[in-house]
């Protein structure tokens, strides 16, 4: 290795998953048809997906609970074949719904996790104190859980995963059911974990404002495939359908404009000029300058990119995620 080359990879931020050619069926139905994944550490990593494209599956591979057909995976630095135990002790799993006792507490729900982690009694007992802080569930840590909001619960889900302090969390589908206010709510919890506490989060969604809100970088995955992977942005410029639109205050400024952009579109009613666009700086500034040498200036002028609306009905054809539902695996 060159000096060079040793630099780089000491710049490049070590991998929390990493995986190679994941394969699993059930009888025969194809679930996983050999995907790769690579999730830096310290960074949310979002898998989306339609019912059915395997996300579950995925989540229940990496976290040891079920076993692929084929391939090879890394997690928190184990491997996931020759070294389950040491997997199981560096991440968390919250699933598609809160796996809380409505009987107990939110206390001791959270004193139970600390027991079955092994944990010495004043330990649990100070991470549980911390943890009803930090998800705001001191005042109603004493009452049953069966008295607790969708919100509420999933907060303490959440919290009873963090009980022992795991280096990677893997939540599918964390926001099932909540209503936006409290999926909101656990969108601010989910930031702070990565930027505060230096975790990594892996999530699955079929909520596309979620995956663009959150997700460093998202994994598209339908049937059972990885169809595309990029950060938001480079995802939005796969599909055809960006535009810079521009404004006129009158026509003949219009005119001038439209001579010098041969596959825009001209609205003569609206005063506007639709340019297709990548939406890239580079383009921007590129049409700023036409502008400028046309010496004809624009009453206002805004980038159109598509979202992942978009993106998703271009990659998979069947249309946007459900929202309702029994969420498939």
């Amino acid at each position: 290795m060159t000096a060079l080359s040793a630099a780089k990879a000491r710049d490049t931020p070590p991998h929390a998953v990493s995986a190679l050619g994941l394969r699993k069926s059930y009888d025969d139905k194809v679930v996983l048809d050999g995907i790769d994944l690579h999730v830096p550490a310290g960074t949310v990593f979002a898998l989306l997906g339609p019912n059915g494209a395997g996300k579950t599956t995925t989540v229940e591979i990496l976290s040891t609970l079920i076993k692929p057909d084929a391939g090879q995976a890394r997690v928190a630095g184990h491997d996931l074949a020759g070294r389950p135990d040491g997997v199981r002790a560096a991440i968390g799993v919250t699933g598609q719904f809160a796996a809380v006792d409505n009987l107990l507490t939110a206390e001791e729900n959270l004193l139970l996790m600390a027991d079955l982690r092994h944990l010495p009694r004043r330990e649990g007992r100070r991470r549980t104190a911390g943890l009803l802080q930090r998800f705001e569930l001191t005042e109603a840590a004493r009452k049953p859980v069966s008295t607790f909001s969708g919100g509420m619960r999933r907060k303490l889900d959440l919290a009873m995963t963090l009980i022992g302090d795991p280096k990677i969390i893997f939540l599918d589908e964390p926001t099932t059911g909540l209503d936006p206010r409290s999926r909101r709510t656990m969108w601010e919890i989910i930031r702070g974990l990565v930027a505060d506490h230096g975790v990594t989060i892996f999530l699955t969604t079929q909520y596309l404002e979620e995956a663009d809100q959150l997700a460093d970088r998202i994994a598209v995955l339908d049937k059972g495939r990885l169809v595309a992977e990029g950060t938001a942005d480079e995802l939005k410029r796969l599909v055809p359908g960006g535009h810079i639109r521009l404004r006129f205050a009158e026509a003949a400024a219009l005119e001038t404009a439209a001579r010098h952009f041969g596959a825009a579109a001209r609205d003569p009613e609206e005063l506007t000029l639709r340019i297709p666009s990548d939406g890239s700086i580079p383009t921007l500034r590129a049409v700023l300058d036409v502008l400028d040498d046309a010496a004809v200036r624009p009453e206002s002028l805004t980038v159109h990119t598509p979202d992942l609306d978009d993106v998703f009905l271009t990659l998979t054809g069947q249309g946007t995620p459900a929202t309702t539902g029994e969420p498939a695996r």
